[in-house]
């Protein structure tokens, strides 16, 4: 099915969807609808243009791919599914993913992955080909985010207050970040052997979605932030 979303809102578009039974759609021509997709639990949704806020938002398994830039909250509290950038992303990337597979090939905005968590055998995962805003991975729960920096500009790979308030997951940044100021309470380290093993297959998927080679991925150094207790904020509620 091919929809295009010319005076279309939201929620016509949404129903064209759900209503249409095939289980690969197209959405043309998009400019800022906002909540596509969202809550969809299966198909594959393939977008031109550039969607606007809260694109598969509650996602709980179906894939989307955009053919472009999207705006802010890609993925809000998604449950399950993938969805595929090939441009750039505004702010609160992930916001509180719990499930799921997030690409996206260029930069995004603050916030990426705030508020992420896991439970059992759900793991979200982000993977950035470009570089951060400030506070990625803030109040971070669970999951795993990984970021490239594979833009060409003179940004550092992220930007102020990176893992602020973190308390559970891993952050992957393919970097040595000798000049990336972090909070007290996360462990930053060189990637171990056993770091690079759990991520290598997130970003063989990135690396076969996006057309780079893994090896080259993996000529430079990543470091891994983790929270430093598993209580981080104990002694500020309990007295010594």
């Amino acid at each position: 099915m091919i929809i295009q979303v010319n005076n279309l809102d939201y929620r016509a578009i949404n129903e064209a969807l759900r209503a249409s039974g095939d289980a690969e759609n197209s959405i043309e021509n998009c400019l800022g609808e906002r909540f596509l997709c969202a809550g969809m639990s299966q198909g594959k949704y393939q977008i031109t243009g550039v969607p606007g806020n809260a694109l598969g938002a509650y996602l709980n398994g179906a894939e989307i791919t955009v053919r472009g830039n999207v705006q802010d909250a890609v993925g809000d509290t998604m449950n399950d599914g993938k969805i595929v950038v090939f441009g750039r992303a505004g702010d609160a990337l992930g916001y509180s993913m719990r499930g799921g597979k997030i690409f996206v090939k260029g930069d995004v905005g603050y916030r990426a992955g705030i508020h992420m968590k896991e439970y059992e055998e759900k793991v979200p995962v982000i993977v950035i080909g470009g570089k951060t805003g400030s506070f990625l991975g803030e109040y971070q729960a669970g999951g795993r985010i990984i970021v490239l920096g594979l833009t060409q500009n003179d940004r550092p790979i992220v930007s102020n207050f990176p893992s602020t308030g973190m308390h559970g997951g891993k952050v992957y940044l393919r970097s040595d970040c000798k000049k990336i100021v972090f909070p007290a309470q996360v462990h930053v380290a060189p990637a171990t052997k056993e770091d690079l093993d759990e991520m290598l297959p997130d970003l063989t998927e990135f690396a076969k979605t996006f057309g780079y080679s893994v090896e080259g991925l993996l000529d430079a150094p990543f470091t891994v932030v983790r929270p430093n207790s598993s209580n981080p904020y104990r002694q500020m509620y309990v007295a010594n």
